[in-house]
């Protein structure tokens, strides 16, 4: 086992959060850059991360970093297949930075490295059998931990918000153009999901029913994962849970009457909150070194 202080950088489509943690698991340092913009190749972020290792290395000699990325993400290959956000396509961004910052880089998925945080010291901490993880903020996307291991599939595991809806009033909508905190916001007429829930609870007619619609699709989704993987528990965030039961109990309700014979899961809401991002990052680069998260 080798133990070391690790820095976890989560690059997010506006900003880069940082971590280091020593290695008793200490929070050493946190840090928060904005995301470069046209920044195609990649290279901008790289220089913003190696900064950030840096000003970590200011406080603590950091043995390995964990980088963690939004998109389709082929881990094994150290790939971005796509990051519509960050404008990058087919970038071998883990390669980039193994190169740049001359240590070693665990490289991973955000969604993935948030289900991992959720299953290790979050939500689903001690629970057995398939996790399933639903961040619920600008997109949507889901992360499935099986036996303690993230569902890869070449990078396309998870995309649930990328499916196009075949009828109903959304009918040629993608999932998450109506399953998301910034889909509800927007049919609501609002900036942001909090302000929808808030107009919900105080009876707005246009929130409550683009609030309902949102349920819907988002139970449909979910009674596609419970019928293929069966999950235990299904782990939600982002900013929809944030509303709490105005969120969980109607969508517990429409999701069991969807189910049928199919497994019923726990619905629990994250507990790491944007954070979840970062603090996989720094698991996976513990677990590279061989040392417990």
């Amino acid at each position: 086992m080798t133990l070391s202080t690790v820095l976890g950088v989560d690059v997010g489509g506006t900003s880069i959060k940082a971590r280091l943690v020593g290695v008793d698991g200490e929070v050493l340092g946190g840090w928060r850059e904005p995301t470069p913009r046209d920044d195609p190749s990649g290279f901008a972020t790289i220089a913003t991360i190696a900064g950030l290792i840096e000003d970590a290395s200011a406080i603590a000699a950091v043995g390995a970093v964990g980088l963690v990325v939004p998109g389709i993400v082929d881990e094994d290959l150290g790939v971005v297949i796509a990051a519509v956000n960050l404008g990058w396509v087919e970038l071998p961004i883990a390669a980039l930075a193994r190169a740049a910052f001359g240590i070693p880089v665990a490289f991973g998925q955000d969604v993935r490295a948030g289900a991992l945080a959720e299953s290790v010291s979050g939500a689903a901490s001690g629970i057995d059998g398939t996790v399933a993880f639903i961040p619920v903020g600008t997109g949507l996307a889901a992360a499935f931990i099986v036996d303690g291991e993230p569902l890869v599939s070449g990078g396309w595991a998870g995309e649930i918000g990328q499916i196009v809806i075949a009828e109903g009033p959304f009918a040629g909508h993608r999932v998450e153009e109506i399953a998301s905190a910034s889909g509800v916001a927007r049919r609501a007429g609002v900036a942001s999901a909090l302000e929808a829930a808030t107009l919900v609870r105080d009876g707005d007619v246009r929130a409550t029913t683009a609030w309902q619609d949102t349920i819907n699709v988002l139970a449909d989704s979910l009674a596609g994962i419970c019928s293929t993987i069966a999950p235990t528990t299904i782990v939600i965030g982002g900013g929809l849970a944030e509303s709490g039961a105005l969120l969980f109990d109607p969508l517990e309700k429409a999701l069991v009457a969807r189910l049928g014979l199919a497994r019923r899961p726990r619905l629990v809401a994250a507990t790491h909150g944007e954070a979840a991002g970062v603090i996989g990052a720094v698991y996976l680069a513990q677990r590279m070194l061989g040392s417990r998260p």
